[in-house]
């Protein structure tokens, strides 16, 4: 699995040029036909950094959905939005777990939730 940051930060190359929206091309179903879970992290400023800081920041993501792999279905990082997008297999625990896996080695990354509000 190789995580292209998208959105040209890094030398043109196929699988950087612009895709197709997500929501076209993300999967919503494993092969079985049970139904794959996504979250998402914002990673801000990082369209600010250098390259070398982009690509460090790139590879210490890959290597945490490396250690995932079986869980890790497909990922995105929107250069543009500072925005990483995982989808996962329905795996106990893993929507919470990956993201801390993470945000262990990219400290500045905050997933994304929906805030529950109280009576």
């Amino acid at each position: 699995m190789k995580l292209a940051p998208r959105a040209g930060t890094r030398p043109a190359a196929p699988a950087l040029l612009p895709a197709e929206p997500l929501w076209k091309r993300v999967p919503t179903r494993d092969a079985d036909g049970r139904a794959l879970s996504d979250f998402m992290m914002i990673i801000p400023r990082l369209r600010q950094r250098s390259r070398a800081e982009i690509a460090a920041v790139t590879d210490r993501i890959e290597a945490v959905l490396r250690r995932y792999g079986k869980a890790v279905v497909f990922a995105d990082l929107n250069l543009s939005l500072n925005l990483l997008w995982v989808t996962v297999r329905p795996v106990p625990g893993i929507c919470l777990e990956l993201p801390a896996a993470i945000k262990v080695y990219v400290p500045e990354a905050l997933l994304v939730a929906e805030r529950l509000r109280r009576g």
